[in-house]
């Protein structure tokens, strides 16, 4: 056996199961949409919003069954699904799925090169970010202000924040440049961490 062939052997076992399953039996194929509709939705949403996420989801898994047997293990089975829903929610909003490209050094100055803030947010200094994040009506004040994020922006932070994928996973499923996953990264943070800071200075919305 090559060391090619050792190596496509020894990539992604469960998946390769997961796959074999699914092109075996409509029972495999359930359990297929069982496991990944989640994040799928979850994805769809974050770029198209509530509205047409269910629709681009759907749209993905026809894709799904067509293309299934062709499915080389290049990445996880995950990404690979993934990709495919933002391609069909991005789809969607064509008009809207224009990616920003250039960065914004007011921005990035508030965060050092691992994400983390250079400097917090004033009231944070009362108050841990996990005290914050704990108050109930904080939580659904940021749950409405991600809503209103640009879709760019609120793809990137729900997959990096919500689904805990790394940057790299993140750029194979949006299409996008590290650097570029960087800078929206950090100005979707910005944004909702102003946020905050508006909730906690005023006590509104």
């Amino acid at each position: 056996m090559s060391e090619l062939e050792v190596t496509q052997t020894l990539s992604y076992p469960e998946d390769r199961e997961t796959v074999r399953l699914a092109l075996a039996s409509q029972a495999g194929f359930r359990k297929l949409v069982e496991q990944y509709y989640p994040i799928m939705i979850i994805v769809a949403r974050s770029i198209v919003g509530e509205n047409l996420a269910e629709d681009a989801v759907q749209d993905s898994w026809i894709s799904i069954h067509r293309n299934l047997p062709k499915f080389e293990f290049r990445s996880s089975l995950k990404t690979w699904v993934s990709t495919i829903a933002a391609n069909a929610a991005k789809a969607k909003i064509k008009k809207e799925s224009k990616y920003e490209t250039q960065e914004n050094n007011d921005f990035m100055d508030r965060f050092d090169d691992k994400g983390h803030w250079q400097s917090p947010p004033s009231k944070w200094e009362q108050d841990s970010p996990e005290a914050l994040l704990g108050h109930d009506q904080l939580k659904k004040c940021i749950e409405k202000f991600i809503g209103y994020l640009k879709p760019t922006h609120r793809a990137v932070l729900s997959l990096k924040e919500m689904q805990n994928l790394d940057n790299s996973e993140i750029c194979n499923i949006l299409d996008i440049s590290e650097s570029n996953v960087r800078v929206l990264l950090h100005r979707a943070r910005v944004e909702v961490f102003s946020h905050i800071e508006h909730y906690q200075e005023t006590g509104e919305c």
